[in-house]
């Protein structure tokens, strides 16, 4: 199968559609996803370290759903109470004490659940 047989069957980057919006939203994803996974790793995969890892993929995967244009109006809706979620179980986790790089992830966090649900409000 060649590469370009491989891009008419539905496998590649769908990013013609993708607008400032979008890319605003995968700069948000990519950066809480990857530090997921660093913390993750950092603390040890069995334990908090997994569900910080396991939170990154799929920070990780919804971005690659939305590159290659699967199902994106489903994505935007699921990452909305996955990242409530995740910003919930910091909380719980961490309060009262509050690391610095804790907030900025979660103001991360916040931006993405807007630009998640503009993104929603504009596909329906």
């Amino acid at each position: 199968m060649t590469a370009a047989s491989t891009s008419r069957s539905g496998i590649g980057l769908a990013t013609d559609s993708l607008t400032p919006l979008h890319w605003l939203g995968i700069v948000l994803a990519v950066a809480t996803g990857v530090l997921h996974l660093v913390l993750g790793v950092s603390l040890g995969l069995p334990g908090l370290g997994g569900s910080l890892f396991v939170a990154g993929v799929g920070y990780l995967g919804g971005t690659a759903a939305i590159l290659v244009g699967v199902r994106r109006r489903l994505v935007y809706l699921l990452g909305i109470p996955f990242t409530i979620g995740q910003i919930a179980a910091w909380y719980v986790v961490n309060a009262p004490s509050f690391s610095a790089l804790g907030i900025a992830d979660k103001i991360v966090q916040v931006a993405l659940i807007a630009v998640l649900a503009v993104l929603y409000a504009r596909a329906t």
